[in-house]
């Protein structure tokens, strides 16, 4: 073949009057091929984009026998004039000269011929599930939104912060940790009251991956000002439902000398920033994914990016669902923590705009919480969105080291004399939140599966690949 850049499809799309009426190489998957006995037509993907090119074969210059590996899921690399089409359904085509076979595909085995295939089967073909449509479309909007989260932080000041995934400390409390050892798990040591001797395992004590980079996360606040974590967490819940995975990705700033109100700004700035940033930049792959699966979902994404979000006391917001009239299927009740039906009634049906939600009962969260002058409630903050219910969750931090302390004891937490050294020395006012990364990529997608947003998901009995 001559000596051509390869360009990707979407190149040519974007930039059809630079190349039409010129050679150009491209490459790619077979999606499809039809034609007749004088010409072929094939549909080349390359991943770039949602847009397959449609790839012109006349039979006066390839034989049959040229043809026979070009199969759906086969790779090819042709070279040809790229012309404006005169078909429906295309804008541009490959008039092909040259054609070289990478790899073929099998049409009786291949698990992905033309034919739709259901969410729950494509589950079970996770390691070829991206070269299908709507995977391939999911992937590229989930990069855009990662590089969004790093160009807002950045943008802003923020420094990225890497916290441990081995780690001494559950963040959470709440136990569901996925435990780290190198003991032999078939003879483990014990000591003499019968108990596991981690003085022997690798670190010299139990450790578990992490549920949360926050407590990291607030040591790196309290010495560079405001930074921000984003990566793998672990959670050994056993939850199989359609918004839990045990292996996820989490940002979590953090931000020295901000009050809670200072918090609030920041996390509806920032989830705007990162659904304009989608829509701006993923237009055709939200556009295909409305048209398949959610066709709301454009102007869902808009719903949130062009309202104020209300900002609710808890307190308040119990006694709008009790008032409500309507029968929830878990009751309603101060102290309660609220289900997502709560939390989407609250959007969707009353106040018809995203919510934050402040000052739960400090009962139902986390020991680091800010107490309130009212010893009830702590500065606590939920935004509630459309279809999700919650999508981030945070607070201002406790910053007295008497309070802290006070309620470290209250729930029995040991060995964390590091974490009360930031009140120890030189304390100040702080806050952050936790945007859980797949629960955004599900909104801005439409899809309703959380396992559907991630390329390998885990999740109770599945850890595939």
């Amino acid at each position: 073949m001559e000596k051509i850049k390869y360009v990707p499809i979407k190149t040519l799309f974007e930039k059809a009057e630079e190349y039409i009426g010129k050679k150009v190489d491209v490459k790619g998957w077979v999606r499809s091929r039809r034609g007749n006995k004088y010409v072929q037509f094939v549909a080349l993907n390359d991943g770039s984009t949602i847009k397959s090119l449609q790839i012109v074969f006349d039979l006066a210059k390839f034989s049959d026998d040229d043809l026979k590996d070009i199969t759906t899921g086969s790779s090819i690399h042709v070279q040809g004039q790229l012309v404006e089409s005169q078909g429906k359904g295309q804008t541009i085509e490959v008039q092909a000269e040259e054609l070289e076979v990478y790899g073929t595909s099998d049409p009786e085995t291949y698990p992905l011929q033309k034919k739709g295939h259901s969410l729950e089967f494509l589950r079970e073909k996770a390691h070829l599930r991206p070269r299908t449509n709507t995977f391939a479309a999911v992937l590229r909007i989930r990069h855009a939104l990662a590089y969004a989260i790093h160009k807002f932080f950045n943008d802003k000041g923020f420094y990225y912060f890497h916290t441990p995934l081995i780690t001494a400390s559950d963040c959470e409390g709440a136990g569901a940790q996925f435990q780290v050892t190198t003991l032999p798990l078939n003879d483990l040591p014990t000591d003499k009251a019968g108990n596991i001797d981690y003085s022997k395992d690798f670190f010299g004590k139990m450790a578990s991956l992490t549920v949360s980079g926050q407590l990291e996360g607030e040591l790196g606040a309290t010495a560079l000002g405001c930074i921000y974590t984003f990566g793998p967490t672990f959670r050994a819940e056993n939850s199989n439902t359609p918004r839990h995975l045990s292996e996820f990705w989490m940002i979590e700033p953090e931000m020295a000398f901000y009050e809670i109100e200072d918090n609030m700004d920041l996390a509806e700035e920032f989830i705007k920033y990162c659904i304009n940033y989608a829509l701006e930049h993923c237009k055709d792959d939200i556009e295909f994914l409305a048209e398949h699966f959610d066709k709301e979902l454009p102007a869902r994404l808009k719903f949130v990016v062009d309202n104020d979000f209300v900002r609710l006391p808890y307190s308040e917001g119990i006694k709008i669902l009790e008032q409500s009239g309507k029968k929830f299927e878990f009751p309603v009740y101060w102290g309660v923590d609220l289900a997502s039906e709560h939390e989407r009634y609250l959007v969707e049906d009353h106040f018809k705009k995203p919510v934050i939600l402040t000052d739960y009962p400090k009962e139902i969260k986390a020991f680091y919480m800010k107490l309130n002058e009212d010893g009830k409630t702590v500065r606590a903050m939920d935004v509630l969105f459309p279809k999700i219910g919650e999508i981030i969750g945070g607070s201002q931090r406790e910053e007295n080291f008497d309070k802290l302390r006070t309620r470290m004891e209250e729930l029995g937490l040991e060995g964390m004399e590091w974490y009360l050294d930031t009140r120890r020395f030189g304390t100040v006012p702080h806050s952050g939140f936790g945007l859980g990364f797949e629960r955004l990529v599900l909104f801005v997608t439409g899809m309703q599966n959380i396992r559907d947003v991630i390329p390998f998901p885990r999740y109770p009995k599945n850890c595939e690949y």
